[in-house]
């Protein structure tokens, strides 16, 4: 599911295309991984409805019931000039279902950082759907020139956040909240981390991922 996000803060950045993939996860199911489209709106709200309680939380960093239709309309307009969004989709009955996203919107002041959230179905996760996505989230970041990639993780999620070390982000307790943890990733040649404008978060970085 695409999250809420600060868009009125965010900036546009260059678009260059992204060229589908289809990838063969562990145990041999096969998922599309393409931009995600304004018509997958109903799609998007089947796969909100799919997630349990734990996982919302998970993904949100707070209880939430009900899928914010109006902010979700608000993202997937602004895709792709404000940002990347990228849906990972399988054969249905009634023509796909959603079983993971993943995006990464500019927010506050600095148009070279971009901070990312993943979503992951649960019966997709431990099977590299998340290492697959957020591989091409990141590869599409650089793309744009991004310098910086960013997200904030719920210390209780051990799988994203063994994913995000995989992946090279630096990881550091967000000073507001224990229970929280940053990460971050350089998307250029440079290694200097810089201060990480609290203002700016997209609530609640990852569901589940692995």
């Amino acid at each position: 599911m695409i999250p809420a996000g600060r868009l009125s803060r965010s900036r546009k950045m260059t678009v260059p295309c992204f060229s589908d993939i289809d990838v063969a996860l562990r145990g041999g199911r096969r998922v599309h991984i393409r931009t995600v489209r304004s018509s997958d709106e109903g799609e998007l709200l089947q796969a909100f409805q799919r997630l349990d309680a734990d996982a919302r939380y998970m993904r949100f960093m707070r209880v939430v019931g009900e899928p914010n239709v109006a902010q979700l309309r608000k993202v997937l307009a602004s895709f792709p000039e404000s940002g990347i969004g990228l849906v990972a989709t399988v054969p249905a009955v009634d023509g796909i279902d959603i079983v993971g996203s993943a995006l990464a919107v500019v927010v506050g002041s600095d148009p070279a950082s971009c901070e990312f959230s993943v979503t992951v179905a649960r019966h997709y996760g431990g099977a590299g759907l998340g290492h697959a996505l957020m591989s091409a989230l990141i590869a599409a970041a650089r793309a744009r020139g991004l310098v910086e990639m960013e997200g904030f993780v719920l210390r209780v999620n051990g799988p994203m956040l063994g994913l995000a070390s995989r992946l090279g982000f630096a990881l550091s307790s967000d000073p507001d909240d224990p229970s929280v943890a940053i990460c971050r990733l350089r998307l250029d040649t440079a290694t200097t981390n810089r201060p990480v404008d609290q203002r700016s978060r997209v609530q609640g970085s990852v569901q589940t991922a692995s």
